[in-house]
């Protein structure tokens, strides 16, 4: 196996089909279960989960054309929905918690709404898919690509052993094939928010909105049309907090384990 920059070691690592696609999903501790969906990149792993573990059985799955699952001919979100109201009877979960960051707070949110009844909490921390009247995400065709890694934390330090200024081809091709999916996944834009406003009215599971106040990548603006769709939800902003929250702010992690215990 390709050995990358984080570690999974004390991970329990976990092998589905589903549908004829091969789902691998780490988990680590005891307690309560706890799924997370990544975004849209995995090159930072699941490091900041060690500290729930503790408190949480947490389940990490990578997507289907993300990290080690396999190929899916997925291009819209319902795909990754429907992919895991497979999994999860599979890993033996019943009721959980839910959380998600960015591209996974979207399907995080997809699947709660049509999924209501399998949430117990559900956190959505800088999630994407609402058109926003305040914010914009940045263009990332004017990005340079030496310039992206920096926008996804506030130290630049953090970034650089996950996303080598060299990379190699391995890591690349990583890249570029989470890319592809990312960006199939996106749909049409309208579409996705519509799906999102529609799917959550009513939605009454305990929530909570996590924010980096200097997330570049979507931007804290967000916040507020998520509390126009979730407006029971609690919102919690990382004071300098990034879009790699989690990984890159201890406090955030604080924040997560306080709600989801409170």
């Amino acid at each position: 196996m390709i050995k990358w920059a984080y570690s999974t070691e004390g991970f329990e690592r976990i092998v589905h089909r589903v549908e004829g696609v091969e789902a691998v999903t780490y988990a680590i501790g005891d307690g309560e279960p706890l799924v997370y969906f990544h975004g849209g990149g995995t090159f930072h792993g699941f490091e900041w989960a060690r500290a729930l573990a503790n408190d949480f059985r947490i389940y990490a799955p990578y997507h289907p054309n993300f990290g080690e699952s396999g190929d899916a001919p997925f291009d819209e979100m319902s795909d990754y929905v429907a992919h895991y109201e497979l999994l999860f009877p599979a890993l033996g979960l019943d009721t959980f918690h839910l959380a998600g960051a960015s591209m996974g707070g979207h399907m995080a949110a997809r699947y709660a709404a049509a999924n209501r009844g399998d949430i117990d909490k559900l956190v959505l921390n800088a999630p994407a898919g609402l058109i926003s009247k305040t914010a914009a995400m940045p263009d990332f065709s004017k990005v340079s690509p030496t310039d992206l890694p920096k926008m996804f934390v506030s130290d630049p330090a953090c970034i650089e052993p996950y996303w080598p200024a060299n990379p190699s081809p391995e890591w690349q091709a990583l890249r570029d094939r989470e890319s592809r999916a990312a960006f199939a996944s996106r749909e049409d834009i309208a579409a996705t928010d519509r799906a999102l406003r529609d799917g959550l009215k009513g939605f009454d599971r305990p929530t909570l909105l996590l924010w980096g106040e200097a997330d570049r990548i979507v931007p804290l603006g967000y916040a507020q049309d998520w509390r126009e769709v979730l407006p029971h939800a609690e919102l919690a902003v990382i004071p300098g907090g990034s879009h790699l929250l989690l990984d890159e702010f201890p406090e955030a992690v604080d924040v997560l384990r306080s709600f989801l215990r409170g």
